[in-house]
């Protein structure tokens, strides 16, 4: 079969939402990456938004997985279940024989890790199996010509980590990753409602806060909200209302660990592309572009162009998606140049 023949699925498997893409049919799935299994019977009972909406709210024996943190396969079985349950759903279980897989990782991902995210693949069928970084397809989903011979800087803060990239000539020139994203935003917000108002929060509501408080930079109007939680002294129910000052302060201080790992990254950059990067400045993208005042707050620092992608939730499947002829060329010039090397499973490729 032609390469082009084949199906061509491309994951994003993140902390937060797992994203699917097939070509021809365009995202079929875009939920977030959270299951429930009744554990006296070990079945999945809830996927997706189902399960998410259940967070909080279940009892003994409902068990939440999340089996993605930080970039990283945590539980096999369940990400191999998660998926199994995701194409069946959409009755697509058989897309997967002599299928081309793309699955998109963050830059610091180990090679056991990439080895375990295509072990889930190879394991629902698939015939060929690709793993790229996040920031690369994410700049592809935001439209920049990666392949010419300039620098762009892409920043990339999702649910688990946010991952930093120079990019010229088709690949990444330099990277660094942090597991300083979405989540971690979250858990410093529970921190500060506890330590200042002595009152245990879910991580709902640590997360509605952050999306109807959260800014880096000083609002026309300052907002307040309620947040009920539990008191840690008598542990009954109680009230706090917290403002969107003191909800930026608790950011601020979250993304400064962000600008230093810039910081790191721009100090480390090779001399020709320094030029690039004053000129055309940062991209922005992924579900942590969309806090109010990031733009301003980037730009004030490092005093360059900030964009925000037009797309920050899906940024990364539309590159996966436009990333196809890019992988079907270099397998076809592998699978049968003269001095091909065997794409399929189990070789040495670099594809695999």
């Amino acid at each position: 079969m032609k390469m082009d023949e084949r199906t061509y699925i491309a994951l994003d498997l993140g902390t937060s939402n797992v994203l699917a893409y097939v070509d021809g049919q365009g995202i079929v799935y875009n939920e977030p990456s959270i299951m429930a299994y009744d554990t006296n019977t070990n079945s999945l009972i809830a996927l997706g938004q189902a399960a998410y909406d259940m967070q909080g709210k279940t009892h003994d024996s409902i068990s939440m997985v999340v089996p993605i943190r930080d970039g990283v396969i945590t539980d096999l079985e369940a990400a191999q279940d998660m998926l199994k349950n995701i194409f069946s759903k959409l009755k697509m279980s058989n897309d997967w024989k002599n299928s081309i897989i793309l699955i998109a990782c963050p830059s610091e991902v180990t090679e056991l890790e990439r080895e375990a995210l295509k072990q889930v693949a190879f394991d629902m069928g698939a015939d060929i199996v690709i793993v790229e970084e996040e920031v690369k397809m994410a700049a592809l989903g935001a439209g920049i010509n990666i392949d010419i011979p300039k620098g762009s800087v892409v920043i990339d803060i999702g649910g688990g980590t946010t991952d930093i990239a120079i990019i010229s000539m088709g690949d990444v020139v330099i990277s660094r990753s942090i597991k300083m994203a979405g989540n971690s935003f979250d858990e410093e917000i529970k921190k500060y409602v506890r330590s200042e108002y002595n009152i245990t929060i879910g991580d709902r509501s640590s997360e509605t806060l952050k999306l109807n408080l959260g800014s880096l930079t000083k609002l026309k109007g300052e907002k307040q909200e309620s947040v009920f939680g539990r008191d840690i002294v008598s542990g009954l129910p109680k009230e706090a209302i917290i403002s969107s000052e003191e909800l930026r302060n608790v950011l601020i201080n979250s993304f400064s660990r962000i600008t230093d790992l810039l910081i790191e990254l721009m100090e480390n950059t090779p001399p020709e592309l320094a030029g690039d990067i004053v000129k055309g400045g940062f991209t922005i993208c992924g579900g942590g572009s969309l806090i109010t005042g990031i733009k301003d707050y980037f730009s004030g620092i490092f005093n360059v162009p900030v964009a925000i992608t037009p797309n920050p939730l899906t940024g990364v499947i539309e590159g996966a998606k436009n990333f196809k002829k890019t992988v079907v060329k270099r397998l076809e010039s592998d699978y049968y140049g003269k001095n091909a090397r065997n794409v399929r499973r189990g070789s040495n490729s670099e594809f695999l």
